[in-house]
Parts: C-alpha cells; structure tokens; sequence
C-alpha cells in the first residue's frame, strides 16, 4: 500500500538509518518485488528480495524523486537483479514458467473454483511461454509491478515506443493463445 503523504518523512527517516522508516519502505514495497521476481522465474526470490534490498540501502543516497519515481526504481533494481542472477547461472536451456508461480499470485476457496483455476492457470502459462522474453518481461513491470511505460522502459533500458510495442504484441499473442473461455472471463469467476 502506498504511504502517501509519510513517503517524504520516511525516506528521510530511512536516510537517517531508522529502523521504523526501513520497516515501512521494506512492507510496503517487498510484496511487490517478491511478486515480480516470482513471475520471472527466479530460482530463490525471497533470497533475490533480500539482495534487492540490500543494494537499496546501500544506494539510498542516489535517489531522488517521489513515491512513484522511488517504486519504479525500486523494481528496476529487482528487474537487473533478476538478470544477474539468470546470468550467473550455468548456460542451459531456459525454463518454462512453473504452475506454482502464478498459483502462489492468487489464492482459490473451493474445488470447482480451483479446478477451474487450475485449468486457467496452466493455460495462462503455457501462452506466456510462447511469448518472447522481452515481452514476459513487459508484461510482468507492468501488470505485476505496475509501472508505467515510462517506468518500464527506464528500468528495461528500452525506449517508450518499443514498450508499447512489446506490450500491444504480447497482448494480441494472448489473445489468440488463450482458449476463448478464459479471455471471456467465464473460466474464472
């Protein structure tokens, strides 16, 4: 949840060292990256979150800017993060989304309504894995993280049009990957 109008005091408060202040950006903002490198695959993301974290204290003194301009830099840290840690690992073919990662994002109450789900679920995955890098990337800032083109595009080093582009053909492949039902929304209640 964002903090608002406590955003100012508890970067400063954050600058100053207080443990109150790291707490709150920590709540706040760790959910979110947790998230993110979850649905990019990393092998160990509650460890990769702690590493994000790590390198935002340590350049805490560098930013500048408001809440909004704080979590987007806050992603992009996560997001080259995620890079290196796909980058340090031996070459091997890459690995497709595993189930639990977008099951763990949303949580089901019956067996008809996990069953369907599931079956949701699977589907999702599979069409994001006929995606492009570049464009589960995209997708991932933008829906999970929540960032905006710009945001996406600074922490991707990519431009604002290319983006847009990303985004507008990964979300056409979806469309035309998805079984009817589920783009509908009668798959999922």
């Amino acid at each position: 949840m964002p903090l608002g109008s406590d955003f100012e005091r508890a970067l400063q408060a954050a600058r100053s060292g207080d443990e109150w202040a790291w707490r709150r950006l920590y709540e706040d903002l760790a959910p979110t990256v947790l998230r993110y490198l979850r649905a990019r695959g990393a092998i160990d993301p509650e460890d990769l979150t702690g590493d994000v974290f790590l390198l935002v204290v340590r350049r805490l003194h560098q930013f500048q800017g408001g809440e909004s301009e704080f979590r987007a830099w806050v992603i992009t840290i996560a997001h080259h993060r995620c890079i290196d840690a796909f980058r340090s690992r031996e070459r091997r073919p890459a690995d497709p989304l595993d189930t639990d990662i977008l099951t763990s994002i949303a949580g089901a109450t019956d067996v008809e309504h996990e069953a369907l789900e599931d079956l949701t679920t699977r589907s999702l995955i599979s069409s994001l894995n006929e995606l492009s890098p570049d464009q589960r990337d995209i997708l991932f800032l933008r829906i999970l993280a929540g960032l905006s083109i710009a945001e996406v595009a600074t922490a991707t080093g990519k431009s604002p049009g290319a983006v847009k582009s990303l985004q507008a053909r990964a979300v056409g492949a979806l469309r035309r990957n998805l079984p009817k039902a589920i783009t509908d929304g009668k798959a999922v209640s």
